[in-house]
């Protein structure tokens, strides 16, 4: 019969995310769509030749994961980088160190990947530690941010930064009592000379500069890009995310993404925004508004508007509005001023576009809400569901302002120490125990009205939902009578779905599983309802589905 399904996914314990229908054993998919959704006996009646049935043995079927915060293609080509997430003490570091500058002879620059602040316990890493190791090959690692770099003596002499170099708010090479550079870049701006030397400079321009290689790759470097991207996706792919939300860009990015949707298709949807730097002019607004027009389709598409107002709490970059509780003397440095800020926000605004800013310390949140606040006074209230990035701290006093003024909470569970392994310090001592009642407060900006969504940051985390999930499940106050912030299962699962599919104006094709939606979903290997939260990083995706098509098979 012409109505028999495409796919058919049974046996299965549906959340369909809709509070109107919560469950279900069985959906129908047909040209890319959910045609039904029910009981077993009544979907498999959709069954006809050439239908697909996957079992799901039991197991839960979502939504597709929805990323809302990530770096695609820098993520992607950091997957071949050295990791050293969760490596202690100088013997492992140089053991791993020297393990990988061996299985890498020709490498011109060495990139490592998540060594934590604290790799050395209270002692900060230089480029003597990094010589010793290494005397003679030009090293670098990040931490696990990407927003501190340290760097041997060899890289700092072949990126011609030994010497330190005048940089822009925000950024600085940390420079030693022997007058020369001490090996901690902190800052996109200090460390860019360093990676740029890897040769891989065009997967970090959406990032660095938001603009466009010069001079343009040639299709032997064009191809190599793309192939980049591709093992980028398909690891999305596999870990059940069928939206990507990419958190830098520029014209290039979307010009590979729309060279494979060709080539093959794309296993994921993709929104690249435009990122605005602190260095532009308004006027190159115009780029954001052709990247917007050009690309609006269902699989690739932009109109959003990337920024970042501050750095990171743990290189004291976050902009704060009370001094940091270990450096009485700071607040940090904005990357912008609070009134090009506002006229920043209005501009975006007036252009319809959406805009996306990470504000990390409750500074810079505040400064962001501000910004929000003026563009609505400008051009009048519409539906812009404008983003704050991060707010890993925010004061009493902006908690309501999300209602307010309609802007989303962007969020990423793996983040507060303590979580997924991040180490407490630095960190926590930043902040200062007066504020960690309003630190990463995901159930506070709840409970105020804020919609609130959730995303890895990957390459910053590891990018798997299901950890995500079980971080917000298992998170636990700092101290004994501070806020529980935690988020509870079917929470959590929203914000990785419904919540992301509002924030890019989907919430009625995606994000749950409802008849005439996008056929995007993830069958897992286990009841996700019955598992203990300390087991759920043990369910896996077995099968994800995207826009009707198997993308990942375990």
């Amino acid at each position: 019969m012409s109505s028999a399904a495409d796919v058919i996914v049974t046996n299965s314990r549906v959340l369909t995310m809709d509070e109107g229908n919560p469950t279900a054993e069985a959906v129908a998919i047909k040209d890319g769509v959910i045609v039904a959704i029910g009981d077993r006996k009544t979907i498999e009646a959709f069954k006809g030749y050439g239908t697909k049935i996957v079992d799901a043995q039991g197991g839960s079927v979502v939504p597709g994961f929805i990323e809302a915060h990530m770096h695609l293609f820098s993520g992607a080509a950091e997957l071949a980088h050295l990791q050293l997430a969760g490596v202690g003490g100088f013997e492992a570091l140089q053991k791993a160190i020297r393990a990988y500058a061996q299985s890498r002879p020709d490498a011109k620059m060495l990139v490592g990947q998540g060594v934590d602040y604290t790799v050395l316990g209270a002692e900060r890493v230089t480029r003597h530690h990094l010589d010793a190791i290494l005397p003679d090959r030009p090293f670098c690692m990040a931490a696990p941010d990407h927003h501190t770099m340290l760097a041997n003596t060899a890289a700092l002499q072949m990126a011609d930064i030994l010497h330190g170099r005048t940089l822009g708010p925000g950024n600085e090479i940390v420079m030693g009592d022997d007058g020369l550079a001490a090996g901690e870049l902190r800052e996109g701006e200090a460390f860019g000379p360093v990676l740029d030397l890897a040769g891989e400079s065009r997967v970090r321009l959406g990032l660095a500069t938001g603009g466009e290689p010069d001079p343009m790759p040639t299709a032997a470097e064009r191809a190599a890009d793309r192939d980049i991207m591709r093992r980028g996706l398909a690891w999305c792919a596999r870990h059940g995310i069928t939206s990507i939300q990419n958190m830098d860009g520029n014209f290039y990015q979307l010009e590979l993404l729309a060279e494979i949707e060709t080539e093959e298709g794309l296993p994921c949807r993709v929104q690249v925004p435009f990122h605005y730097k602190n260095f532009m002019t308004l006027d190159m607004l115009d780029k954001a508004s052709m990247m917007a027009e050009c690309y609006n389709g269902e699989w690739l598409s932009s109109g959003m508007v990337k920024v970042f107002y501050d750095g990171v709490l743990d290189s004291w970059t976050a902009v704060m509005v009370e001094p940091y509780a270990d450096r009485p003397d700071w607040v940090g440095e904005p990357l912008f001023t609070p009134q090009q800020f506002i006229d920043l926000a209005v501009a975006v605004d007036r252009r319809g576009l959406q805009m996306a800013v990470h504000s990390i310390g409750d500074g810079a949140v505040r400064a962001v809400l501000d910004g929000y606040e003026a563009a609505q006074k400008a051009n009048g209230r519409r539906d812009s569901r404008h983003r704050v990035e991060h707010i890993e701290v925010v004061t009493a006093a902006d908690v309501p302002r999300f209602a307010e003024l309609g802007v989303i909470a962007s969020m990423q569970p793996p983040h507060p120490p303590g979580a997924m392994g991040f180490p407490l310090e630095p960190t926590v001592s930043r902040i200062g125990p007066a504020r960690w009642p309003l630190s990463y407060a995901w159930r506070t900006l709840k409970n105020g009205g804020a919609r609130i969504v959730f995303a890895s940051d990957w390459p910053v985390s590891p990018i798997d939902p299901i950890l995500g999930i079980q971080a917000a499940v298992l998170r636990k106050p700092w101290a004994d009578g501070d806020p529980d912030q935690s988020f509870s299962l079917q929470e959590s699962l929203a914000a990785y779905t419904v919540e992301g599919a509002y924030a890019e104006f989907m919430e009625h094709s995606k994000g749950r599983l409802i008849s005439g939606y996008m056929a995007d979903l993830v069958v897992l290997s286990a009841d996700i309802e019955r598992t203990a939260p300390e087991a759920l990083h043990t369910v896996r995706p077995v099968t994800t589905i995207y826009g009707g098509k198997i993308t990942y098979q375990a």
